[in-house]
């Protein structure tokens, strides 16, 4: 019993679960180390054009971290083409870049952060893969 009971936080934020989760912008909500990283972007992308490309920084309850100091990177595959888009912080808990990018289902993005006095931490999204129900 009490290994069960020891397991249990760390399943309940796996990928699936985290699917799961209304998130507070419209995108993908992802696991890094103490923090939560929602990762949005524009769904209407066709590439032509530089657009957003935006993390939110909270922690595993949900309240904002401040990310003043922070740095990013968000790195966005598709269609076997790669790019890396540094993020920068623009307010409270949210770090902001931009590309060009085509929004398909098939686009995967590795986003990085790292806080002030802290070590990297890594995410995995397939933002824009449709959704179990």
């Amino acid at each position: 019993m009490l290994g069960l009971i020891a397991h249990t936080p760390s399943l309940a934020h796996d990928d699936a679960y985290l699917d799961t989760l209304t998130a507070p912008h419209g995108g993908q909500i992802r696991m890094a180390g103490m923090w939560h990283l929602e990762l949005v972007l524009d769904k209407t992308a066709k590439g032509d054009k530089p657009q957003a490309v935006d993390v939110y920084v909270t922690d595993h309850a949900g309240t904002k971290q401040e990310v003043k100091g922070a740095v990013g990177s968000a790195t966005l595959l598709s269609a076997g083409h790669k790019l890396t888009v540094p993020l920068k912080p623009v307010g409270d808990n949210h770090l902001h870049g931009e590309a060009p990018y085509t929004a398909s289902p098939d686009l995967k993005a590795i986003v990085s952060v790292t806080m002030p006095g802290e070590d990297a931490q890594q995410a995995r999204f397939t933002p824009l893969a449709p959704r179990a129900k």
